[in-house]
């Protein structure tokens, strides 16, 4: 059996939430079907990063310290193209739809 730590990303705000679960399927169902308190004002997410681990404590260990703000730096050193290619993305889409009259 897997446990894992999850990180979510809001499609609505661009808010990340990290977790752990042991079904990782079930639990991204219930965040966005707004089954979960923290979660249900920015829904829908979606899963843009995951680990899995053999044991509990290790996936909860892992999870503890992503939330804080050492790993929230790591983690974002981990998905730097993600988010990079997330800000062009956005800065396209801007610059198209920009009145030019």
């Amino acid at each position: 059996m897997f446990y894992y730590i999850y990180v979510l990303q809001s499609k609505i705000t661009g808010e990340l939430y990290k977790g752990y679960t042991a079904n990782l399927r079930q639990r991204l169902q219930k965040h966005n079907r707004g089954l979960n308190f923290s979660t249900k004002s920015k829904k829908t997410w979606n899963v843009i990063h995951y680990e899995a681990y053999r044991n509990e404590k290790d996936a909860k260990r892992r999870e503890k310290y992503l939330k804080t703000s050492q790993g929230s730096r790591l983690l974002k050193r981990m998905l730097k193209e993600y988010f990079y290619a997330q800000k062009v993305e956005k800065l396209s889409r801007v610059s198209t739809t920009r009145w030019t009259g």
